[in-house]
């Protein structure tokens, strides 16, 4: 606290002044006023403590005579006092001359509530008891350059006033009345000195007390602010730096989070990689395997035509030959090796569910993995200056569905311990189909030769309409290829006016959201809802000739299977009609056909 210059006013016209004593009474008996008991009086005050003491808790000693300064710890004078041996101890002692009376006549009587009070046993005086050994004099006064400015309390303002036992007089400050001043002045009726000149009601050393009560008061509030600055600048830094690391610790966490997400996401990566590979290799075994089978059709018809051929033959022709038996035989074959292949395709398909279920699986989980990934890097690039930073209410909490680092972690691994076991089980199912279509196209092969030593005449009678109608055959299936793009194209194009449709769907939607007169039916609402409805009958559109698309594909379909049946029936009837089992037999697949390639 910025300490004030002291100020001098001079002199003070009501600065305690005392004169020695001629009598040699005892001068506390004689001078000392009976001070009125109060209860707030016994209240310690700031920077009023008892003199001679280090606290305001111990009784002073009269024996040593000491002085206050300025501060708040009493101070003792450097001038030697003589020791009072008797004052105020109770020991007697030779009373010390009275003091003159200032006016003529006998003592002046008690004013105010010391009227009431019977002068029998003088108490020490406030001043007296803090210290006071001997009666103050004119020799004894405070000197003008005092430490203590004017304006702060003074000793002085604890001896009683002598002025009081001044005279009055029909001018001065006594011309209206005499007033005796004390802290119960507000309470005993005693009043302030009116005239027309001014009016007071305090004295001057209430009004230094208030002022060091007021300079105390805020000495102290500024001690307490500087206190409360302080305290409060070492929390702001002290959470400052706790909030900082707080937030480097939760960044250091997020990247050592990321890192193990991108560890287990490469792994993913593998491993669906791996399971994409062998979902490809076993669709490509199935295809071989259709392609297979329906290869396998062709023996199996070419076998039984062959039979019912024959059993059309002349009556001279109805013999069990070699020819007969081996046709049995190829016939049993290619049944067998078919109910094979069915089974084999049955499992195939079986195993292509599981390999695609566990491939969706991994790509699931890496799909979480993958926006969880982002998520945490959107989180890492966070800081104080970002622009999207905002409360978000209810997100510090422990969701219910939320799974434990372990439960995540056990979760990731059998994810890919279990796609790696059903790709195993894959693996070995293509090298079980790679020996069967081995095998089957071998024995088939050694069949059909044996056959065809027999029937080497029956090659020439059905080639012309035999290619003419596996020609149909293929623009047929050229046009279901066809077809099936067309239909292909159609769902995607439908599949993509769902973005359009999301488009102007959400900008009514926005344009429903605008306040009060604002909310207006104009040409863009109008436009957008004519958006929305032409984009509805472009779908419609779209979707009836995806209906004429489809029902093509099933008429193409149904052609194919007509035409290959009407290909079975022209050869039964050529060999009829030219005994051209033969010529059947010429079309037989080969190996590599049989085993799908």
């Amino acid at each position: 606290m910025a300490e004030y210059p002291p100020r001098g006013c001079g002199p003070c016209p009501y600065k305690a002044g005392f004169q020695k004593g001629k009598d040699s009474g005892d001068y506390l008996e004689a001078n000392t006023v009976p001070k009125p008991e109060v209860l707030y009086q016994s209240h310690t005050k700031l920077n009023d403590q008892k003199l001679g003491v280090p606290t305001a808790d111990v009784a002073p000693d009269l024996k040593k005579p000491p002085t206050e300064g300025t501060g708040n710890e009493p101070q003792r004078d450097q001038r030697e006092l003589k020791e009072c041996k008797n004052c105020a101890l109770g020991e007697p002692s030779s009373a010390p001359k009275a003091p003159e009376p200032q006016a003529e006549g006998a003592k002046q009587p008690l004013k105010g509530i010391l009227k009431k009070e019977t002068p029998q046993k003088p108490e020490m005086s406030a001043s007296e008891g803090k210290g006071e050994s001997s009666p103050p004099s004119e020799s004894q006064q405070q000197p003008e350059n005092s430490t203590e400015p004017c304006y702060f309390p003074q000793p002085q303002d604890k001896v009683p006033d002598q002025s009081v036992k001044e005279e009055m007089g029909p001018v001065g400050p006594w011309a209206t009345g005499r007033v005796d001043w004390g802290p119960m002045a507000g309470f005993t009726g005693t009043r302030p000195v009116v005239d027309r000149y001014s009016i007071t009601r305090y004295s001057e050393g209430e009004w230094r007390a208030h002022n060091q009560d007021m300079l105390n008061m805020s000495a102290l509030e500024q001690h307490k602010a500087n206190l409360i600055d302080f305290d409060g600048r070492k929390c702001l830094e002290e959470k400052k730096a706790n909030v900082d690391k707080n937030q480097e610790d939760s960044t250091n966490r997020l990247r050592q989070r990321l890192q193990e997400m991108q560890r287990w996401k490469c792994e993913l990566e593998s491993s669906i990689a791996a399971a994409a590979e062998e979902i490809s290799l076993l669709d490509e075994e199935r295809a071989r395997l259709k392609k297979a089978k329906a290869i396998l059709q062709m023996p199996i018809s070419i076998a039984s035509e062959c039979l019912d051929i024959r059993t059309t033959r002349l009556d001279s022709e109805l013999v069990r030959d070699e020819v007969e038996v081996e046709l049995m035989k190829e016939l049993a074959l290619t049944v067998e090796i078919e109910e094979t292949f069915t089974r084999t395709l049955k499992d195939i398909e079986h195993q292509l569910l599981e390999d695609k279920t566990a491939k969706n699986r991994l790509e699931c989980d890496w799909t979480d993995k993958k926006e969880a990934n982002e998520l945490e890097a959107i989180n890492i690039a966070l800081n104080n200056k970002s622009n999207i930073l905002m409360f978000k209410a209810g997100s510090t909490r422990f969701p219910e569905e939320q799974s434990s680092r372990e439960s995540w972690e056990k979760f990731t691994k059998e994810t890919l311990v279990e796609a790696e076991a059903t790709r195993q089980r894959s693996i070995t199912l293509r090298g079980t189909l790679d020996a069967i279509l081995i095998n089957a196209a071998r024995d088939l092969r050694a069949q059909a030769d044996k056959v065809e030593m027999c029937l080497s005449k029956r090659i020439d009678c059905i080639d012309n309409l035999r290619v003419q109608l596996e020609d149909e055959l293929k623009k047929i299936l050229q046009k279901l290829a066809n077809v099936e793009g067309l239909v292909n194209d159609l769902r995607a194009l439908v599949r993509r006016m769902d973005v359009p449709m999301k488009k102007a769907q959400t900008r009514l939607d926005n344009r429903n959201h605008r306040p009060r007169v604002e909310n207006c039916r104009d040409e863009a609402q109008f436009g957008l809802v004519a958006e929305v409805k032409s984009i509805g009958e472009n779908v419609s559109a779209i979707l009836g000739q995806l209906r004429t698309a489809e029902e093509s594909q099933a008429s193409l379909i149904k052609a194919r299977s007509d035409l290959e049946r009407e290909i079975m029936l022209k050869r039964k009837t050529l060999e009829i009609d030219r005994t051209r089992i033969q010529t059947i037999r010429s079309f037989y697949p080969s190996a590599t056909a049989l085993m799908g390639n």
